[in-house]
């Protein structure tokens, strides 16, 4: 049955109950309680329109737009003031520290992102067993570096190639030389971010002015993850946040 726009008076809306309660009578049984219980679902909905007769009030509700958006909040270095954010490359956040130099130079500051599910055989096997992991380069992570300070960009390559020259022993001289062509001639400035993430033999580069390049090269890549991550790690600050962030991965 159409209703018409006008809305319907408690005595029309009493008329129209009567009226269909009287029809379902001489229906048969089945069909009679179908009938009956739209019927009244119909009279309610009706009802519920009749307020100070002169508003409709609407019976639908807007459809819910689902959970609320989860912000990650980032993480602040604590030497620097600089902020790391919880999520980097799919990889998420494990620790950060700050890289001294001449023991009061607050160079850079450093993070670790790791894949949690590729850390999470070994984050329960304790400190000794979450330190090879950091060693062994075949478990992705990037690290990300945010400069302090302005810094040539020649001192930064010099410094980075000093550190990985001695653990390398001279085995694969030429991925020096290509580390120091990903880095274009443009000096650092304070806030200027570079990304390397490691993943087994490669190593993918993101220099400070957005370029991008690889090496290929597992001494490298176990050279580099000696620099951060081993006994004389350029940052010891980064490397103890990291192994306690590991375990909460």
């Amino acid at each position: 049955m159409m209703l018409s726009s006008r809305l319907l008076t408690r005595q029309t809306l009493r008329q129209t109950a009567l009226r269909f309660s009287t029809r379902s009578v001489t229906a048969p049984t089945s069909h009679r309680t179908a009938f009956t219980i739209a019927t009244l679902t119909a009279v309610g909905c009706a009802a519920y329109t009749l307020q100070n007769d002169t508003q409709i009030t609407h019976c639908s509700a807007p459809a819910p737009l689902g959970g609320e958006a989860v912000m990650l909040s980032p993480k602040t270095e604590e030497a620097t003031g600089i902020l790391f954010p919880r999520l980097c490359n799919g990889m998420t956040l494990a620790g950060c520290g700050v890289r001294v130099k001449w023991g009061f130079v607050k160079v850079y500051a450093v993070g670790t992102y790791f894949d949690p599910l590729a850390m999470s055989m070994v984050k329960s096997q304790g400190e000794a067993e979450i330190k090879k992991a950091l060693l062994d380069p075949s478990y992705p992570r990037t690290i990300r570096i945010v400069m302090n300070r302005n810094l040539s960009i020649d001192k930064y390559t010099a410094a980075i190639i000093e550190a990985l020259e001695p653990r390398m022993n001279g085995r694969d001289p030429s991925s020096l030389d290509e580390f120091r062509k990903l880095n274009p001639p443009v000096d650092l400035v304070q806030g200027a971010e570079i990304e390397m993430t490691v993943r087994g033999d490669t190593l993918l580069y993101k220099n400070a002015v957005g370029g991008l390049g690889q090496i290929k090269s597992l001494e490298f890549t176990r050279a580099m993850c000696d620099v951060f991550y081993g006994d004389d790690a350029v940052s010891p600050t980064h490397l103890k946040d990291v192994l306690v962030g590991v375990k909460d991965l």
